[in-house]
Order: structure tokens, then sequence, then C-alpha cells
């Protein structure tokens, strides 16, 4: 399959660049958009909607220092990124139409193989709720 547009799902941590990193190969190899979601879900839902600072660096749901941890990821990532969308809330439940919205045909998330992961998983919770492929990364 041809990919055209990953969406890379963001953690505050350096384990992303693995991420981050597997999109940039599968991109280079199909000539992809590479993309970025972050959602802090810790305050749970503040803001309904995602925003772009891609497009709109003014207004976002997310604080100056995660903000400026995302845009490293951006200066790392060896590929150009199309959209970087954050909020607060739920990913799974924003996926259906953040998907369908930017035309999203992959989603790269990581997993934890640690104990909480086997009590709780979130990318089992994406992979539930995801109407396109999931590349799940063990982090």
């Amino acid at each position: 399959m041809r990919y055209t547009h990953i969406l890379v799902a963001l953690e505050r941590t350096d384990e992303s660049k693995m991420l981050i990193d597997r999109a940039s190969y599968l991109a280079e190899l199909t000539n992809a958009y590479v993309s970025f979601v972050h959602i802090d879900g810790t305050h749970g839902e503040i803001y309904p909607e995602l925003v772009d600072i891609q497009l709109d660096n003014d207004e976002h749901p997310l604080g100056e220092k995660t903000i400026k941890e995302i845009r490293e990821f951006e200066a790392y990532s060896e590929r150009p990124i199309k959209h970087i969308l954050v909020g607060t809330g739920d990913l799974a439940e924003k996926l259906q139409e953040t998907i369908e919205t930017n035309h999203i045909d992959l989603l790269i998330c990581g997993h934890h193989h640690d104990f909480w992961s086997k009590i709780a998983s979130y990318s089992k919770h994406l992979v539930d709720k995801s109407p396109v492929d999931i590349l799940v990364v063990p982090m």
C-alpha cells in the first residue's frame, strides 16, 4: 500500500523520536506527508477541538513548555511536518474526525512494555477506534 499522509501520535518523551524516525522512513519510501498529534489527557477535555499550531501559532490549548518540546520534535524530523495538531482529552475519541479532515491513511503510535501498559493499554484503545492502518512501535 502507498501511504500519502502519516500521523504520528507523540508523547513528550525522547522515545517519540523512534516514532518520528519510522514515519520519516515510510514517508521517504512513499513520498507521503507527515503530521504530528499530541493530546494532553491529564486535565480532561478542556478544549474540544484540536488546534494546528502550524496554522495558528497564537491560539493553542497547551502551555509554552509543551509547545516548545513539540517544536523540538519538528526540528528533529528529517521530513517537513505538514500539521502539528494539539489538544486535550482523548485522542481515540478525536481520531475519526482528525483522520477524515486531514486525509490521514496511517497512524503511528508507541506501546510501552511495562506493568501499567499490560493492565490498560492506550495503544489498544487507539486500535479499537482507528479507521485507518496503525503501526504500533514497541518502546
